[in-house]
């Protein structure tokens, strides 16, 4: 493994976050809410011509406004020097939002702030600023490392594999599968995909699966950064999951 890399990647830190819609239908929102969500739907695509109480419960928790987090998979790479790097993966869930977003803030602030880098994919158009708003919402103070607003966008140090792959293109979303195909790295979906999260919350009550689903995610976009850098993924052997 590069040693160069080696140094830099003791203070990368890999994200996803796995959002729901606040509650789990529009008819539990309270009537100013039910008012914003349906001067909302009128601007979201909406092919089917899902009624407003259908597509609150499929697209909402896409918009920061109306949705919550419930879970932050993170992961980064360890080992000795001149020993193979490994990576270790770990997951926050928490029914209460504000709880989970406090035990993040922990989590970030154990870094060195000055050089903490991020990283997730499409991080910088959707996971960043969700956990900021959300974190707004909770009252709860931004960490150095997300205090991102007003800056330039060359002051900002955090990364996306997402915007790797674009190499200034910024015309088309990449999903992550994709590039995870692309590269022969696993897939994340065998199981279920971002589209039934809210479902798997709301109906079935299973967070535990959830936050599977979501460390596996980092582990998937942790191997498509190694590839988008021109290193070789990590074995699975050297890959440990946490609680």
């Amino acid at each position: 493994m590069n040693e160069s890399f080696r140094k830099k990647s003791k203070n990368l830190l890999f994200l996803d976050i796995e959002t729901v819609c606040v509650v789990p239908s529009y008819d539990q929102l309270d009537g100013r809410m039910q008012q914003l969500w349906d001067t909302k739907a009128t601007n979201i695509r909406n092919d089917d011509n899902l009624s407003a109480f259908d597509l609150f419960f499929k697209r909402a928790a896409i918009y920061s406004e109306f949705a919550k987090i419930i879970c932050i998979g993170y992961g980064g790479f360890f080992g000795q020097e001149n020993d193979e790097l490994s990576f270790k993966v770990r997951c926050l869930q928490n029914h209460d939002e504000r709880q989970l977003l406090l035990d993040f803030k922990k989590l970030v602030e154990r870094y060195s702030q000055e050089s903490l880098v991020l990283c997730a994919h499409n991080g910088k158009e959707f996971d960043f600023p969700f956990i900021c708003r959300r974190m707004l919402v909770n009252g709860v103070d931004l960490p150095p490392a997300l205090q991102l607003s007003g800056k330039k966008p060359w002051e900002i140090l955090h990364q996306d594999t997402m915007e790797m792959w674009k190499f200034g293109d910024n015309k088309h979303y990449t999903a992550l599968d994709l590039l995870a195909a692309l590269f022969n790295v696993p897939s994340s979906k065998s199981d279920i995909s971002g589209e039934d999260v809210s479902r798997v919350y709301h109906s079935d009550n299973d967070l535990p699966r959830i936050a599977r689903y979501c460390k596996t995610d980092v582990i998937v976009m942790a191997q498509v950064y190694l590839r988008l850098i021109g290193l070789p993924i990590i074995l699975p052997e050297n890959i440990v999951v946490g609680d």
